[in-house]
């Protein structure tokens, strides 16, 4: 009943395009390596306002990157994966606990201009790609250390106390909806035309990320 209640003043049209949009973004992070955390701000930031937006994802990914690692798992770099997140967990338990500290204001700011940063220049897989890692490689090995980013984000955000019965519903729905993208994405990753799909996520992501900061000053 608590799970429902989480929804209380959300709408079933609302919680259907979360779901649609949770779906598509599994599919566009399955073929390209990124994109599920760059288009799901955009549906939740209007809904939820900013501040739960980052726990929700941080959640939410470890189901859809355990899919997307568990699909392309014989693919994963181990060994760079486990360099890289050496180097990254101290900056991500920084990143989380400032992160709790701003106003829901301040987080779409931060948000939008992460989002606009990003655009054709993802550090990780830029990274992975210039130290050799193949295409598929690239996608096993981001979602591995995505995992571990995860828990440690959540762990960080769990104690701070901003996992509230509205962050796991939401989470738990956005999930469970990205499961399968991960299996989809790997039969269509050969096919599809990458940098077609490249370009169309640089422009939501540049769109959005624009849309985020000036929300941020309404």
């Amino acid at each position: 009943m608590s799970f429902l209640c989480a929804f209380h003043d959300i709408s079933v049209a609302q919680l259907a395009l979360v779901a649609a949009v949770a779906f598509v973004a599994s599919l566009v992070g399955g073929v390209l390596g990124y994109g599920t955390g760059a288009l799901m701000p955009l549906v939740l930031v209007p809904l939820i306002a900013a501040g739960p937006v980052v726990p929700i994802i941080a959640i939410s990914a470890m189901f859809s990157n355990t899919s997307r690692m568990s699909a392309f798992i014989k693919h994963v770099d181990w060994r760079r994966a486990a360099v890289v997140l050496i180097l990254s967990v101290p900056f991500c338990v920084l990143g989380a606990w400032g992160y709790t500290r701003l106003t829901s204001a301040n987080a779409a700011l931060v948000i939008g201009g992460v989002l606009i940063l990003s655009v054709s220049g993802v550090i990780l897989l830029s990274l992975l790609l210039a130290a050799g890692v193949p295409s598929a490689g690239v996608i096993a090995t981001d979602a591995a250390i995505s995992i571990v980013i995860s828990v440690v984000k959540i762990s960080v955000f769990g104690v701070s106390g901003v996992i509230t019965a509205q962050v796991v519903a939401f989470a738990l729905l956005i999930g469970f909806v990205a499961l399968p993208g991960g299996f989809l994405a790997k039969a269509f990753a050969e096919r599809m035309p990458i940098h077609v799909h490249t370009a169309v996520l640089d422009a939501v992501v540049l769109i959005g990320g624009l849309f985020l900061v000036l929300h941020a000053f309404r």
